[in-house]
């Protein structure tokens, strides 16, 4: 696919933004001293058989790739932001991931399918209306739980840099120079996000739980742990297809509830904010041989941590 089919997205990190695209994912974080730290992370080369490449395979394994990808960017976000004092211990990470993992099941699988169950043990509810219950609080717990978080004031701050992710793919897409005063116009909401991903989850998850609907209560509760990662992957792939036609009115009007939650998630981000998310974009872009020429006047920036050396290659100075 060229550069114009190819989906560069990415995340936000502490205090900067993650960029990905085919040949390397690149992290900007914002120093304390205001300048930008840059680190290149090296991706998986596209692998040569042909049934990893297949749809829902070929999205599981992004998903896998992504959450290491996604735990390095985050990992150096902090030592640059917070100093190498903030980093785990391979133990503590470890657990924190095991009880994080654990609160995840409890909160959205496991609740709302024994709530269900309980109504259709006690109230005597049929099948169809068990599972209706079950979704609809799924789903009202992944809303709820991201309204939660979207309180939070150093969250906003994080989807900050959030809505300037989003704004810089926006205006790559468009064809924009990718400068500040370019990118702000933008709409900070994106049909590739995560957000949307993880209501779309919620709610592919409700159709394929009806294979398992017949299974007795712990069954049934099993399968459908072993079931999340088919169903993040069908999910994706669904994403992918709906962002592909995203011109379409029609599709526009199918992913509008989905994509309303990006307004809990995103944040109008400042100028800083805007030029962080351009600093990880532009050397993705040029991995690529996809850049194009910068318009904004050359400045050192802080490359501490650069992978690959001490140093990186000097970036163009964007905010």
């Amino acid at each position: 696919m060229d550069e114009q089919r190819f989906a560069y997205g990415g995340q936000a990190v502490l205090e900067g933004v993650m960029m990905r695209g085919r040949q390397q994912a690149t992290v900007a974080v914002r120093c304390p001293d205001g300048t930008i730290a840059l680190k290149h992370l090296p991706l998986p080369g596209a692998t040569k058989a042909a049934w990893r490449r297949l749809p829902v395979l070929r999205g599981l394994f992004g998903l896998r790739d992504a959450l290491g990808i996604g735990k390095a960017a985050l990992d150096f976000s902090a030592s640059v932001a917070f100093g190498e004092e903030a980093q785990l211990s391979p133990l503590a990470q470890g657990t924190t991931f095991v009880v994080a993992l654990g609160v995840g099941l409890g909160l959205f699988v496991v609740l709302p399918s024994a709530v269900a169950n309980f109504a259709y043990t006690r109230l005597g509810t049929p099948v169809l209306a068990r599972e209706l219950i079950e979704g609809v609080i799924n789903l009202a717990l992944v809303v709820g739980y991201i309204y939660g978080i979207s309180r939070l004031r150093d969250i906003q701050r994080l989807f900050g840099f959030h809505g300037a992710e989003h704004k810089v793919i926006n205006a790559y897409e468009a064809g924009a120079p990718l400068t500040v005063e370019a990118v702000r116009p933008f709409t900070r909401i994106h049909p590739r996000c995560g957000t949307s991903f993880l209501v779309i989850t919620a709610l592919i998850g409700f159709l394929i739980f009806l294979a398992v609907a017949g299974l007795p209560w712990w069954q049934r509760l099993g399968a459908r742990i072993v079931l999340i990662p088919l169903v993040a992957a069908v999910a994706l792939e669904f994403l992918r297809l709906a962002a592909a036609h995203y011109h379409r009115p029609w599709v526009r009007r199918l992913l509008a509830p989905a994509l309303a939650t990006q307004q809990l998630t995103t944040r109008e981000p400042d100028d800083l904010m805007i030029a962080t998310a351009i600093a990880a974009l532009v050397p993705v872009l040029e991995a690529d041989g996809a850049a194009r020429t910068p318009t904004a006047e050359p400045d050192p920036t802080c490359v501490r941590f650069a992978s690959g050396g001490p140093t990186a290659p000097a970036h163009p100075r964007l905010g």
